[in-house]
């Protein structure tokens, strides 16, 4: 079987693909997989990592903006969609795939409009409620549209082909041995928490990590903490830290990082992660089982991540705190008050890992192969 994978953009559009492309390589090692994205972005690094081979195409995404700088950005999204459709086409005449799953982004759009023109199955995931831009323009295209939420399906102009499936996530994040992991990283047995908002950065989280991290050696670093900046992060974030009077090169109980590859063994060995509301991510931390403290980006359609993330709180599986009642203050309270209550913790991971769809990639797989036929 021939399989392309197109996503793009942010780590929560490619994570997703590659927990369905490893279960489908289980299933069929003689699987042939390739990946399609967007030239300059976290696939570059994401995919080829986990082993897959990737084409990337130029792409720009749309503004909502009808101002001229907006209007040229759109213009210029649109000539890169028809030099992508016509990329992938010559693409998909080599490959010959028998199935184009897409998992969000614009990156995704060109390959699964090329491929329905084709004649070739497609098949498209969306993985918050509401669904984006891109999945309402390839919902259109696709056979099956595969979604998180049963209230989901009454958003797309033919519900009969719409399937609720869950977020497929990485039996590494299900399956996680905290002792393990816990050997692998050099960890002993003190308190670990890890703090991630997204795989760009946000600026004022940021900003309020390099206060906490101050907090932190006030108190004699109470705990463990590895952060990861983000890549805009990263370009200005360790001179922030230093003149927070922190010297990170002076102490291992803060490490920082620009980005997290090895996921899913940091939640096995955290205590506590602090993150974002995406649909991704939370679905991971509820696989990992792993107390959270969510702090929802207000930079959304739809507000999608607060709405995640209240979901997680209602159950008792997070604590929420919006970004702009996030003093650093108040999240070291928070974080202390989880740490200090292990038994809370406790009933927080059981909580999370009873709100998550674990089969999720195997239904997906299940579709993916029937399509095929």
């Amino acid at each position: 079987m021939n399989l392309i994978f197109t996503c793009g953009g942010t780590a929560g559009h490619i994570n997703p693909a590659l927990a369905v492309a490893n279960m489908m390589r289980e299933r069929d090692p003689k699987c042939n997989i390739l990946f399609i994205g967007a030239t300059g972005h976290m696939e570059e690094k994401l995919v080829p990592q986990a082993g897959y081979e990737l084409k990337c195409l130029p792409g720009s995404g749309l503004s909502r903006k009808l101002t001229p700088a907006g209007l040229k950005q759109n213009a210029k999204a649109v000539k890169c969609v028809l030099d992508a459709v016509k990329a992938c086409k010559k693409i998909f005449r080599e490959f010959q795939p028998d199935v184009i799953i897409g998992t969000g982004g614009y990156a995704s759009f060109p390959a699964l409009y090329a491929g329905s023109s084709m004649g070739i199955p497609v098949c498209v995931h969306e993985s918050n409620a509401v669904p984006g831009v891109t999945t309402k323009l390839a919902s259109r295209l696709a056979d099956r549209v595969l979604v998180c939420f049963e209230e989901s399906k009454a958003m797309y102009p033919d519900p009969s082909k719409v399937e609720v499936v869950g977020m497929p996530v990485r039996r590494e994040f299900i399956y996680g041995d905290r002792e393990a992991a816990r050997k692998e990283l050099g960890f002993g047995d003190e308190p670990v928490v890890v703090s991630a908002f997204g795989s760009l950065g946000a600026k004022m989280m940021n900003q309020t990590m390099a206060e906490l991290f101050r907090l932190e050696k006030e108190e004699g670093f109470p705990f463990r903490h590895i952060h990861a900046t983000g890549s805009f992060g990263w370009e200005w974030m360790p001179g922030l830290v230093k003149e927070k009077g922190v010297d990170l090169s002076k102490t291992d109980r803060i490490e920082m990082v620009e980005y997290f590859y090895n996921m899913p063994t940091l939640m096995a060995a955290a205590d506590v992660i602090i993150s974002r509301a995406g649909a991704s991510t939370c679905n991971e931390i509820g696989a990992a089982g792993l107390p959270c403290i969510l702090i929802p980006s207000p930079n959304v359609t739809n507000n999608h991540q607060e709405k995640n993330a209240r979901l997680l709180e209602a159950r008792n599986g997070a604590v929420v705190v919006v970004e702009k009642d996030c003093t650093p203050e108040k999240l070291y309270g928070e974080i202390k008050a989880l740490l200090s209550d292990p038994e809370r913790r406790a009933e927080m991971g059981q909580n999370l890992r009873r709100m998550v769809t674990l089969d999720s990639a195997e239904r997906i797989c299940d579709i993916v192969e029937e399509l095929a036929k």
